[in-house]
């Protein structure tokens, strides 16, 4: 038997997002191993293939040493699919005389029988079948059989050597229960990929793949998060800024208030990211609500996506300013996501907020907060590389993104949790200070790569009419401490607080 002439190019998974890490997907005739600790997922991948491989018409078949026929179709049946004839599923189990102790042979090794069966019963199958794609699931039990890592390999290698002649695609499962430790089948598979699960301490679990070898074919490396959901497996490739490059025109963004845009220098340039620094409560979310509502006022989508904050709540809040985001939601021009850190992997995330910009054309983006986005990420420095990356997306892609974070404290020094203003084109801090007896809010500009900015500190509020941005405090000192020292006249602003 040959490859059929009809099949050429790659033979896909059935998963678009490991078939970017992949390169397109698997070199057709070649031995695979998929490899993951139980319950990582390996089977679900597996059916993927096949199903994917059965409906361009190629045959397939799927070899079970550990799982049953029954089994198998009760997992697909969990995910909506149904396994037709169009997939062989070839049950492998002892023989009889294997089971029958009165039949067992007393002066051979029972081993070296089963193995020997084993290996015959797989030929049989496969030339009866003559298939285009082959699942072999699982190699621990071919393991246990051998015996010896010598005898392991060899079978693996006349396994390979069989299936390369006859021009299949094989997908080699191990559940690593067996022996971690043997590396046989990675020198000989022509790839391999590590499909991995892990526990945090509070949360779902997380599960991740890597490629960890691929002969003559150049992959995506690192890890990549996945999901396992109704409907299957879900692969998100990890973003390289570097690969996503668009032509942005130069234009500068108002926010439709005179006195912020003067604040900024005229506004938000196209293609850039603001940081909103402050402590909570002092009105970062309904700040990014402003350039939300400005940016459907030209035209343009929006998201929002929420971390820190009820869903209701925040429109209730928006309503009271008189911003209707479930007007503008209903319009399908604001698109708002409700993100629950403790169930979503950072690399879901980004797919997420990549497909709402690449598909929806969404140019403007506010991610609130990154206190609850950091909960998604036990490590600091893996969630710098990813907003990095992030950050740089969304750049290149012309959209302008708003990020909060909320500093511990609320006067005096304040203590930010994740320090990301390095890589921030825009940073607006926002500081309660007490005047007259009054608690108030101050609004500056720290930083602004894109040009010049006014280096005021100016008072706002939040009114029944929207932010109200006021003039300077040119009679303040110490505002951004939180504890200013008033050098003006003190009565035009006990007249401001009677009007």
């Amino acid at each position: 038997m040959t490859m059929n002439a009809h099949l050429s190019g790659k033979a896909r998974t059935g998963l678009p997002g490991l078939d970017n890490v992949l390169g397109g997907g698997l070199a057709r005739g070649h031995l695979y191993l998929l490899e993951g600790n139980p319950g990582t997922g390996k089977t679900t991948v597996a059916l993927h293939f096949l199903i994917d491989g059965a409906a361009r018409g190629e045959k397939c078949l799927y070899i079970t040493l550990s799982e049953t026929e029954r089994e198998l179709k009760a997992g697909a049946t969990s995910h909506g699919w149904t396994l037709n004839d169009t997939i062989k599923v070839f049950e492998l189990v002892p023989p009889e005389s294997l089971l029958d102790s009165n039949q067992q042979q007393s002066l051979l090794y029972s081993a070296d029988l089963e193995l020997g069966e084993t290996t015959r019963l797989i030929f049989e199958v496969v030339e009866r079948e003559q298939p285009d794609l082959i699942v072999l699931d699982s190699l621990s039990e071919i393991r246990l059989l051998a015996q010896s890592s010598l005898r392991y390999r060899r079978q693996i290698l006349a396994l390979k050597h069989y299936f390369a002649r006859i021009g299949s695609t094989v997908l080699m499962l191990d559940d690593l229960t067996s022996d971690t430790l043997d590396r046989t089948v990675h020198s000989i598979a022509h790839g391999v990929i590590r499909m991995e699960e892990l526990a945090p301490n509070y949360g779902a679990q997380r599960r991740r793949l890597r490629v960890m070898k691929y002969r003559g074919q150049s992959f995506r490396g690192g890890y990549h998060d996945m999901t396992i959901k109704t409907g299957g497996v879900f692969v998100f490739p990890r973003l390289v800024a570097s690969e996503h490059r668009a032509s942005v025109a130069s234009r500068v963004l108002t926010c439709q208030i005179p006195e912020l845009d003067a604040l900024l220098g005229g506004g938000i340039d196209a293609g850039s990211n603001a940081v909103l620094l402050g402590p909570a409560g002092i009105g970062k979310s309904i700040l990014t609500l402003q350039f939300i509502s400005a940016a459907i006022a030209r035209g343009e989508k929006a998201a929002l996506f929420i971390f820190d904050e009820e869903l209701g709540l925040l429109l209730k809040r928006a309503r009271s300013i008189g911003i209707d985001l479930a007007g503008l939601k209903e319009s399908g021009h604001l698109l708002i996501e409700q993100v629950d850190a403790a169930e979503m992997s950072p690399g879901e995330f980004t797919h997420w907020v990549r497909d709402l910009v690449s598909i929806h054309q969404v140019r403007t983006v506010v991610i609130d907060g990154l206190n609850g986005y950091q909960a998604s990420m036990p490590d600091e420095s893996f969630l710098i590389l990813h907003l990095h990356e992030l950050l740089q997306y969304l750049n290149r892609q012309g959209a302008a993104t708003f990020l909060t974070i909320a500093s511990h404290g609320l006067v005096g020094e304040l203590r930010v949790p994740i320090d990301i203003t390095y890589m921030a084109d825009t940073v607006i801090l926002l500081r309660y200070f007490e005047a007259a007896g009054r608690i108030r809010r101050a609004i500056s500009v720290i930083k602004k790569r894109a040009g010049p900015h006014e280096d005021t500190i100016r008072e706002f509020q939040i009114t029944t009419n929207g932010i109200k941005i006021g003039m300077p405090l040119h009679g303040f000192q110490g505002v951004l401490l939180g504890a200013p020292t008033y050098v003006g006249d003190i009565e035009p602003l006990l007249e401001k607080d009677e009007a």
